[in-house]
C-alpha cells in the first residue's frame, strides 16, 4: 500500500490495453482497511476501457461485476474489444490482484459516437445544488480510507439516516497519481455510493450488499459533483434493488442499478 495517498492508485507500469496500479488507502472501504470500496476498482476499468479508444465516442452503458474482495494491494486491468464496429463498439475489462492472479472484478462497456448536437427529451428535474447540502456523519466504526477521500454534501437523507437520499459527491484526490480525473473515472468512483446512501435497512441488523452494478448514460458529466438522487426497494427476499438518478451540475446525467444481496447481520 503506498505510504503517500496522494491519489485512489499509484500507476506502476501501462502498456497497451492494460495497466498495473498500486491501490492507496484511499480505496479502502467502510468495512475494511484491507477490502476496497467498489467505486474506485470501477473507475479504474472505466479509465482501461476509454484508454483502448481516441476520443470519438462515449459510454452509453457500463456494467461492472464484483466477483470477490478487491484487495488494497496491486491491481492488474486489462481491456480488449470484444465486439468492434464503426456505430457501437463493446470493450470488455478484467481486474485482477496483481500478485495472485485471482480476478476480482469485470466489466463490459458499450460505446456510441460522441455527438453534441442531438435531442433532448425527458430529462428529470435535477435536486438542488451542492451548495446547498450538508457535510452529515460518518456512522461510528466505519473505516475512513474511501469516506474520506469523498467531500460529501447531503441534501436529503445521510448516511446515519434510513430512507431515500440525495446526496453531492466530489473526489477530493485523482483517480491515479499524475492523470487528470476523467468525467467518466469521477462518475464510477461515486455511483456505487447509491446503495449505502439510501439503505432501507439498519446496516446494524441488516446487509444489503451489491456484487454488481449497471449505469446507463445519456451524456458525459461536465464539472467537479456528481449528485445521486437515490432509492432501496424490497421485496420480501433476499434480493433488493438500490436505484439512483444521476446529475452534475448542468442537469441529468443518467440512471444506475445496483441488485442487493439482503440478509440479517451475524450476530444481530
Amino acid at each position: 500500500m503506498s505510504p503517500a495517498p496522494e491519489a485512489f492508485y499509484v500507476l506502476d507500469d501501462t502498456e497497451a490495453g492494460a495497466s498495473t496500479v498500486t491501490s492507496t488507502s484511499h480505496t479502502a472501504g467502510p468495512w475494511s482497511p484491507h477490502a476496497q470500496h467498489g467505486g474506485p476498482p470501477m473507475a479504474l476499468m472505466a479509465r482501461e476501457a476509454q484508454r483502448l479508444g481516441d476520443g470519438s465516442r462515449v459510454v452509453a452503458r457500463l456494467t461492472c461485476d464484483l466477483l470477490g474482495p478487491v484487495p488494497v494491494g496491486r491491481l492488474r486491468v486489462e481491456a480488449v474489444v470484444a465486439r468492434p464496429g464503426r456505430s457501437v463498439e463493446l470493450v470488455e475489462c478484467e481486474l485482477a490482484d496483481a500478485d495472485s492472479g485471482r480476478v476480482a472484478a469485470r466489466a463490459a462497456a458499450w460505446l456510441v459516437p460522441r455527438v453534441d448536437s442531438g435531442p433532448v427529451a425527458g430529462l428529470p428535474t435535477p435536486p438542488s445544488g451542492p451548495a446547498t447540502g450538508g457535510e452529515g456523519a460518518v456512522p461510528p466504526g466505519w473505516h475512513p480510507g474511501y469516506l474520506d477521500a469523498i467531500e460529501w454534501s447531503w441534501v436529503e437523507g445521510s448516511l446515519e439516516q434510513v430512507g431515500p437520499a440525495t446526496v453531492w459527491m466530489r473526489p477530493r484526490v485523482p483517480l491515479v497519481t499524475g492523470e487528470p480525473m476523467a468525467p467518466l473515472e469521477r462518475l464510477m468512483v461515486c455511483v456505487d455510493s447509491a446503495s449505502g446512501a439510501s439503505a432501507a435497512l439498519e446496516i446494524t441488523q441488516w446487509q444489503f450488499m451489491n456484487t454488481e452494478l449497471t449505469a446507463h448514460l445519456v451524456r458525459e458529466p461536465a464539472g467537479e459533483w456528481i449528485g445521486l438522487r437515490a432509492r432501496t426497494t424490497l421485496g420480501g427476499g433476499a434480493a433488493g434493488l438500490a436505484q439512483a438518478e444521476v446529475f452534475d451540475e448542468e442537469g441529468f446525467v443518467g440512471r444506475t442499478a445496483q441488485a442487493l444481496l439482503v440478509r440479517p447481520t451475524p450476530g444481530a
